[in-house]
């Protein structure tokens, strides 16, 4: 049943990914692209584009696009619950024994072990999406997109030089990015 194996996909990554949705990526990944072949890498790199545009936390974006996707409304439903519920559950437990235990230093000490862990699956993420837009995933000179490097380099002197809007540079870059098909095609 589509509907179960949705909910069970997506109510792992909810229980593993911690940091956040750019931490999750790499769990994301492994589960549709690796384990299901629900999407292919390139359709992943254009699901977290579209995560990242819409509202909202990037892996619940995911599991309903993908629920979407492979089963409907009730596919997505089925794959956000499953995201979502090990977060509920985790951060009502969580909340209450922080309020009751937050100035024991063990605990300080775990948070303080844990966020280095969350900076390099943030980091990997990051890694694996640029080198995705680049080209640079596929290892061959043919496939590298000069195009998408430039356009990288120059909204990120646009955002941290000229400290601009980031969401003027993403629409900018969008309409570069246009307009170099546009003329090439």
């Amino acid at each position: 049943m589509i509907y179960l194996k949705l909910f069970i996909s997506f109510l792992k990554i909810g229980a593993f990914s911690f940091g956040g949705g750019y931490a999750a990526m790499p769990l994301i990944e492994s589960e549709v692209v690796n384990t299901n072949h629900w999407l292919s890498a390139a359709e992943f790199g254009d699901l977290i584009t579209i995560s990242q545009m819409t509202p909202g936390p990037i892996a619940i974006n995911s599991a309903t696009f993908v629920g979407i996707r492979i089963a409907g409304v009730f596919g997505a439903m089925a794959a956000t619950l499953g995201c979502i519920l090990p977060a509920l559950i985790l951060v009502t437990v969580i909340a209450r024994l922080y309020m009751k235990y937050k100035k024991m230093s063990m605990l300080q000490a775990v948070l303080a072990v844990l966020r280095p862990a969350v900076v390099a699956m943030i980091a990997i993420s990051g890694v694996k999406i640029l080198m995705q837009a680049f080209g640079l995933d596929m290892m061959t000179i043919k496939s590298i997109r000069l195009h998408m490097i430039v356009i990288f380099c120059v909204c990120m002197v646009l955002l941290i030089k000229y400290n601009k809007n980031p969401i003027s540079v993403m629409v900018f870059a969008g309409v570069l990015n246009l307009l170099y098909n546009v003329l090439t095609d």
